[in-house]
């Protein structure tokens, strides 16, 4: 593989423009960047992560699985990124959507169901994975606007609706394999007429 690039500043965006991969010069706000954007803020926090699951992988065996499914995922974010960049790319394909099925399947089997709503908390492994599913929707809610503007292909929508809800569901796991209670939703207490 070649070099992707030679130099970092173009100065070409000082203006508040970007260029897109198929030369089109849209500005820094339009839909188009604004999706690439939160997918790229949710991929550097699932980095986090996968990195903050490494490092507590030793004391928590259970986490790897996690880590071998979550991996892929950022590799992923960067192809649907591309199809955001270059829109006549197709990287992602259904089978992508159908893994992120499979593993919230098999997940929830061992979760069982959930008995009331949950606060992202109990540990910083929980609330990072909580992070990552409320950016995922940000990113599923830019996705969509585009959507509406522009037309995009339909698995990238999927993947990323998808991925929010893997990663609550591995919030869940997370929780269950480090022996953490998951921090119950209480409503608010109602005052007495």
């Amino acid at each position: 593989m070649g070099y992707r690039l030679s130099k970092i500043y173009t100065r070409t965006g000082d203006a508040g423009e970007t260029g897109l991969a198929d030369g089109r010069r849209v500005p820094k706000d339009h839909p188009r960047v604004e999706a690439m954007g939160e997918l790229d803020t949710l991929n550097s926090q699932l980095g986090l992560l996968l990195a903050e699951l490494a490092e507590q992988q030793a004391a928590c065996p259970g986490l790897d699985e996690l880590i071998e499914v979550l991996a892929p995922c950022q590799h992923r974010l960067f192809d649907l990124g591309g199809e955001m960049a270059m829109p006549e790319y197709q990287a992602l394909q259904a089978h992508e959507v159908e893994r992120l099925e499979a593993a919230i399947d098999r997940w929830n089997e061992e979760l069982g169901p959930l008995q009331n709503f949950i606060l992202p908390g109990g540990s910083r492994l929980i609330a990072q994975a909580h992070m990552c599913r409320s950016l995922a929707r940000n990113a599923e809610r830019r996705c969509q606007q585009l959507n509406a503007l522009e037309p995009i292909r339909g698995v990238g929508l999927a993947y990323v609706n998808r991925l929010s809800d893997l990663l609550f569901v591995a919030a869940r796991l997370i929780a269950r394999r480090q022996g953490v209670d998951e921090v119950l939703w209480q409503a608010a207490p109602k005052q007495a007429d």
